[in-house]
C-alpha cells in the first residue's frame, strides 16, 4: 500500500503519518516512511531520538551522490541522466526504528548550479521507485503542495489522505489539494478529521467536505500535544488517538487490496 498524507500546516498530518507507520510495522509489515515535507518532523513522530535523527541526511543535500548517479557536471547546461539507478538507495540511506525505515527527501534549493537539476532528478526517480517498484508499505508525509508527486508516480498512490481540522482555511486547503491531485491523476483522495473536540467539530468537516470519503477522525489530545513537546512518538503514549488511527488503518485495508 502506498499512502501520501497532506494538509494545511499544523493539522496533525505528521502525527497521522508517523503513527500509521508504527502501527503497520507493529502488524509485521515492511514499512518505509518518507518525509517529503520541507519542515521535516516525521522522525520525531515515529519516535526516533533527536540525536539519532540528526544523522539522517536529506537526499536534496547529497550533491555528490546526485552527480555520481546522474552523471551531471557543475555549471549550467550540463547533461545528466533523468532515470538514475536508485534501487539500492532506500536500504543504504534509511534510518530504521522499531520496524520503520525512514527516508528524508529535503528541499531543492533554487539558484545554484547545474547540480540542482541532478538532485531533483535523483529525488523524482527515487520517489518513483518507492511508489512503483518497491513492495513495502510506503507512507509519505507531504506538504500541501504535494510537489514531490508527478504524473509518472501519481497513479501508484493508493490513497492521498488530506488531514483537516475544523476551520475554513483547512477546508479551503483540502479543496486546493484535491484540485492538484486531480491535475496529476490521483483520483483516490480521502479525508481524516483532526483535532476534534466534539460532535459539532466532526459534523462541520463532514458537511463541508461531504463529496469526499472520510476514513475516520482524530480527537484533540493533550497526550499527543505533550508527546510533540517532548519529541516522542504518539504511538508510545496511552491515548485514545492510537485506537482512532488504528481504525483509520483498518479502513484503508478494507478499501484496498493489501499486499506485501
Amino acid at each position: 500500500m502506498k499512502i501520501a498524507i497532506t494538509g494545511k500546516g499544523g493539522v496533525g498530518k505528521t502525527t497521522l503519518a508517523g503513527t500509521l507507520a508504527r502501527l503497520f510495522a507493529k502488524d509485521g509489515k515492511k514499512v518505509f516512511a518518507v518525509d517529503a515535507d520541507p519542515d521535516a518532523n516525521l522522525a520525531s513522530a515515529i519516535g526516533i531520538p533527536l540525536e539519532k535523527s540528526k544523522k539522517l541526511i536529506p537526499f536534496s543535500k547529497m550533491k555528490s551522490l546526485a552527480r555520481e548517479r546522474t552523471g551531471a557536471e557543475d555549471g549550467y547546461g550540463s547533461f545528466f541522466i533523468l532515470n538514475p539507478k536508485v534501487d539500492d538507495l532506500p536500504e543504504a540511506y534509511c534510518l530504521e526504528h522499531l520496524g520503520v525505515k525512514l527516508l528524508t527527501m529535503g528541499t531543492i534549493e533554487l539558484g545554484g548550479g547545474g547540480c540542482v537539476c541532478a538532485e531533483n532528478a535523483l529525488i523524482k526517480r527515487l520517489m518513483q521507485h518507492l511508489l512503483i517498484q518497491n513492495d513495502e508499505v510506503v507512507i509519505m508525509d507531504m506538504e500541501a503542495g504535494i510537489e514531490h508527486l508527478g504524473r509518472g508516480t501519481a497513479e501508484s498512490v493508493d490513497a492521498l489522505i488530506v488531514v483537516v481540522e475544523p476551520g475554513q482555511r483547512s477546508i479551503q486547503t483540502a479543496h486546493q489539494i484535491n484540485a492538484l491531485a486531480q491535475d496529476i491523476g490521483i483520483k483516490r483522495v480521502f479525508i481524516v478529521a483532526s483535532k476534534i473536540k466534539d460532535a459539532q467539530d466532526l459534523n462541520f468537516i463532514q458537511t463541508q467536505l461531504k463529496e469526499f470519503t472520510h476514513l475516520g477522525f482524530i480527537t484533540f489530545s493533550d497526550a499527543v500535544r505533550e508527546a510533540d513537546m517532548n519529541g516522542s512518538s504518539p504511538a508510545d503514549t496511552i491515548s485514545p488517538v492510537i485506537e482512532e488511527i488504528n481504525v483509520i488503518k483498518n479502513e484503508l485495508i478494507k478499501i484496498f487490496t493489501y499486499r506485501v
